[in-house]
């Protein structure tokens, strides 16, 4: 099965961050103006300069900047919260703590340790620190010593689906031992049939050539380029 590789120009990122990574004071930002433009266009396509009834796309695209706005304000909240801004609970409500201070927990019930929380991890953590006698702390404190060699989930979805697709590719740049299919051939079977997967020897030694290229153990990057560090 083909995957879907990343284009150049979505991967250029330089035009919604002025450093190195992404803020999350630039995210709330850059999706309050898509809001906008989603919201304007909205009102534009109300009377468009052909006779076409719009009606359906106009709810769409007004549903969609509803989204997007809910996205934005979650997203300035957060901006704060990770500024030290927000006084956060030092633990759920569970009695689970987080950040540096679960890297010696279990934490079995819910996937193991919060050491990265998520977003909805932290607003409950802020909500939960208003509470009387909540023990609190701030994001910068929690977190202190954590982010080298950090990626997000998305982050290590993605390199596996980059190095899934140069493992397609390069299996075409080999002949395969197994049926002798050539360079730029597919796999066949006995009877002569074009396989969609290719034999196993094959798939090894593509996966083999491009682990090595890519600087990956089996599935797994050995290093994390552009990883955030503090």
């Amino acid at each position: 099965m083909k995957t879907q590789q990343e284009t150049a120009t979505e991967a250029d990122t330089s035009a919604v961050a002025a450093g190195r990574h992404l803020t999350l004071d630039e995210l709330a930002t850059e999706l309050s103006a898509i809001d906008l433009r989603l919201r304007q266009l909205a009102r534009a396509a109300e009377v468009p300069s052909s006779p076409v009834e719009l009606t359906d796309v106009i709810s769409s695209l007004r549903s969609t900047a509803s989204t997007v706005r809910e996205h934005a304000d979650r997203m300035s909240l957060l901006a704060r919260i990770v500024a030290g801004d927000v006084q956060l609970a030092t633990t759920f409500a569970t009695g689970d703590p987080w950040g540096v201070a679960a890297r010696t927990s279990d934490r079995l019930d819910f996937g193991g340790p919060a050491i990265v929380p998520t977003v909805w991890q932290l607003l409950r953590l802020a909500q939960d620190a208003n509470r009387p006698g909540c023990e609190t702390t701030t994001y910068p404190e929690a977190m202190d010593g954590i982010g080298i060699g950090w990626e997000s989930k998305a982050a290590s979805a993605r390199r596996r689906r980059e190095r899934d697709a140069a493992v397609e590719n390069e299996v075409l740049t080999l002949e395969c031992t197994s049926c002798k299919a050539s360079e730029g051939e597919q796999c066949k079977t006995k009877s002569g049939w074009a396989a969609d997967r290719p034999h196993a020897p094959r798939q090894r030694q593509a996966e083999a050539a491009v682990d090595e290229r890519l600087g990956y153990l089996g599935a797994n990057p050995v290093a994390v380029p552009d990883a955030l560090t503090q």
